[in-house]
């Protein structure tokens, strides 16, 4: 059973991205400022990764004209967004499956949120161009998820930082440690230059960084 598969983590999530992520509300805030950017105040905006609900949430407060899709793989995680959304849901539809699964019309914007460190470059790829395959011209995507240096050493010394924020945070020194082995046994995670690659090579142009906290980076692209 995965993690989000799994009912006590589920009931958990919400507390993972504040105690984890540096900046996790920061971020949520300043991915909605770039898509509103160019996502007029009625635009339709899909979200990768969408199970909790938190980052919908965040949108549909921010932008009650918005039509959100999200999208995730684990009905208990979709379960949980509805929870989490409330009287918003009146704004969001929810899709349990993968981006391939959604349909194919034009989106304005989208986000996808502590999602891509989980698939390999071709998976990675995929998923990105499928995102482009759906956006409008220009439309905005946002991406925020792990990414360290290719070298062991490099990698090894940024997710020791995620450790001690962690334990900064809360979590038990053991438990962070236990994670960040299991990330590197486990993930295929990329370097920034890579993460920057797979974005251009999937259709995106104006690839910037607007975030980086300790091993979380996270960019804006626009469709080509």
């Amino acid at each position: 059973m995965s993690t989000f598969h799994d009912p006590q983590a589920v009931a958990r999530y919400a507390e993972g991205p504040l105690r984890q992520v540096p900046g996790f509300l920061a971020l949520q805030q300043m991915s909605q400022l770039l898509l509103a950017e160019h996502v007029p105040d009625d635009g339709q905006v899909v979200v990768l990764g969408a199970g909790g609900g938190l980052e919908l949430k965040a949108f549909a407060e921010a932008h009650p004209g918005w039509r959100l899709l999200g999208i995730d793989p684990a009905a208990p995680m979709l379960a949980l967004a509805e929870q989490t959304l409330g009287p918003l849901m009146a704004q969001v539809d929810l899709l349990e499956g993968y981006i391939d699964d959604a349909p194919e019309v034009r989106w304005h914007g989208a986000s996808c949120l502590l999602t891509l460190h989980f698939l390999d470059a071709a998976q990675r790829l995929h998923t990105l161009r499928e995102l482009h395959r759906r956006l409008r011209p220009g439309a905005p995507l946002v991406v925020a998820h792990r990414s360290v240096p290719a070298d062991d050493a490099g990698k090894r010394r940024w997710l020791q930082r995620y450790v001690a924020f962690a334990q900064h945070s809360g979590v038990a020194h053991a438990d962070a440690q236990r994670t960040i082995e299991a990330m590197i046994e486990r993930l295929p995670l990329q370097s920034p230059e890579q993460e920057v690659a797979l974005l251009q090579q999937a259709g995106f142009e104006g690839v910037e960084l607007f975030y980086a906290g300790f091993s979380f980076k996270g960019w804006v692209a626009y469709a080509a």
